[in-house]
């Protein structure tokens, strides 16, 4: 569905041309706080077209892609690939737009970002969903991303690409069959001039990542708990590595109102078209509008 949304873009504090997907609401619905969709680390914003052509326009739905992904340009310094400045570049959108309320959805990352967000200045938030993450991540998450971030593979079919993802993925998704991994394929990948598939991200967003590792990580409890007093959702994989059982339950304890759905053999992370996240986002955006 090319006419459900717009190309468009803004430009960064430092220069960057930077690209979003715009899924109108109707007229009769644009009173409502736009739902802004934030990808993961790896991902841009094909990631969230399902979800975007099933709710707009009903609601306005802004997905952007963070600085080295997609459409948007390439960071001069890779040590600007770090959430702080994402979140930066996604506030100059929405000054852009005149943006002063609206929900974030946030993936992996993109829940990192909305959390940064909330803990900057919660009132600007209608509503929140974390999409298979929290104030704590799981090592064992983070050391599986860091074996194939960056690693700069092609494949000269998209059959190719979707068998490795398959082999890297599997068990994050056991019961995909071949036509969800081709899907995930030409999500997360794009063809490149020479004729060969890729990735559709600078491979320089992993030098930060991989600089980090062994640094103690920043203290999210309190950014978690400035989203506390919206209405809030919190999905997590049955299976995943990076949001475990224990973390999502302290969430919990700590923001009691928030709905916490886990979804059913999946791992990180879920996609959004699970029955159980369907309800659980509809019964979100039910209380916000």
């Amino acid at each position: 569905m090319d006419s459900a949304f717009e190309d468009r873009h803004w430009e960064s504090q430092d220069g960057l041309s930077l690209h979003f997907r715009d899924y109108p609401a109707s007229p009769a619905k644009v009173d409502r706080p736009p739902l802004v969709c934030m990808h993961g680390l790896t991902r841009n914003a094909r990631d969230f077209a399902p979800l975007a052509e099933r709710l707009s326009p009903d609601w306005r739905v802004i997905v952007p892609e963070m600085r080295g992904r997609g459409e948007s340009e390439y960071a001069k310094d890779y040590m600007t690939y770090n959430p702080l400045t994402y979140v930066a570049d996604v506030e100059a959108l929405l000054v852009q737009e005149g943006i002063s309320k609206f929900v974030a959805f946030g993936t992996s990352l993109g829940g990192l970002m909305t959390m940064l967000m909330a803990a900057k200045d919660p009132s600007r938030l209608a509503g929140a969903m974390l999409n298979d993450i929290g104030p704590v991540v799981d090592p064992a998450g983070i050391d599986r991303i860091r074996d194939y971030v960056g690693q700069g593979r092609s494949f000269p079919s998209w059959m190719h690409a979707a068998r490795t993802l398959q082999e890297l993925h599997s068990s994050a998704h056991p019961k995909f069959g071949i036509d969800e991994w081709l899907d995930m394929a030409k999500r997360g990948m794009v063809l490149q001039p020479n004729g060969r598939i890729g990735f559709d991200y600078d491979m320089n967003i992993a030098e930060p990542f991989q600089q980090a590792d062994g640094a103690a990580p920043p203290n999210l409890w309190p950014a978690y708990e400035a989203l506390r007093g919206i209405p809030l959702l919190i999905l997590r994989g049955a299976l995943s590595d990076l949001l475990i059982a224990e973390t999502a339950g302290e969430m919990q304890r700590r923001i009691p109102e928030a709905e916490i759905v886990t979804v059913a053999d999946v791992g990180h992370a879920p996609i959004l078209d699970e029955p159980e996240a369907v309800a659980a986002i509809d019964r979100l955006l039910a209380k916000i509008g």
